[in-house]
């Protein structure tokens, strides 16, 4: 699982990371909006440099490592802060206006696991050697270890504030739950209009199949999803919201 990245106009400084492999390459922060939505902000410009020889996986991960500590957070906030401005433009102009989030990578950060794991999944075993590895993720959610990503949860309020119901759509299981929204809770989110899950057998359907599925059924009840953010392209893509937000992420990737 590994998506890479990045590189952004649009007022960003230049990355580090520009001269990286095809196969790492991946998707910046951008808005991605539905053909009736052009009043949207403009989609973030994504740079691809020309093919080269792939680094050594070493090389990449040091890079990712640096990206992390040096550009992610401001990239997060570039992206969070277009969807705030578009949630505070388009609340009071449609009835039963909703936020849809994705969890992992959107709303809390997994970070200390992929240290842990070497930027790798693991995705059963213990997690009780942070910080070292190995860490398996059923382990860590059970933890409810993950922190804030401040900028989404500054998100989470504003809408709130706006009166928008805000759904989490999140490609975790349902055994997981209770851990999942003790989780959420002390990270700060609170009072959402519902947490929608994968059934714990629901293991065959791509991600973006599973949760265009949940856009579809939340729209179905009336309410007009006027933002989508999530750090997937599968999180976003298949209709069902005025304006997508894309959130970087080149440490994993999920269909």
């Amino acid at each position: 699982m590994s998506e890479s990245w990045l590189s952004g106009s649009h007022g960003l400084r230049p990355r580090a990371l520009a001269n990286v492999s095809v196969l790492a390459v991946a998707l910046f922060a951008c808005g991605i909006c539905l053909a009736w939505a052009d009043d949207c902000p403009p989609r973030r410009t994504m740079h691809v440099p020309d093919p080269v020889q792939p680094l050594n996986l070493d090389e990449m991960k040091d890079q990712l490592r640096t990206y992390h500590q040096r550009d992610y957070d401001a990239d997060i906030l570039a992206t969070v802060s277009d969807a705030r401005d578009w949630i505070e433009r388009r609340a009071t102009k449609v009835t039963k206006p909703a936020l849809v989030l994705d969890i992992d990578e959107t709303s809390l950060s997994n970070w200390p696991a992929l240290v842990a794991n070497d930027l790798g999944l693991i995705r059963d075993g213990s997690c009780a050697r942070l910080p070292n590895g190995p860490c398996g993720f059923n382990a860590w959610v059970s933890r409810h270890g993950a922190s804030p990503i401040a900028p989404t949860r500054t998100l989470f309020n504003t809408a709130r504030a706006q009166g928008v119901s805000v759904f989490f759509i999140t490609g975790r299981h349902e055994i997981q739950r209770r851990a999942t929204v003790f989780n959420l809770h002390e990270a700060g989110y609170r009072a959402w209009a519902k947490l929608v899950m994968r059934a714990d057998g629901d293991t065959k359907r791509t991600a973006q199949a599973y949760k265009t599925e949940a856009r579809s059924k939340i729209t179905a009840q009336g309410f007009n999803i006027i933002a989508n953010v999530g750090d997937q392209l599968s999180d976003l893509e298949g209709g069902y919201a005025e304006c997508t937000f894309k959130l970087p992420n080149p440490f994993y990737f999920s269909k």
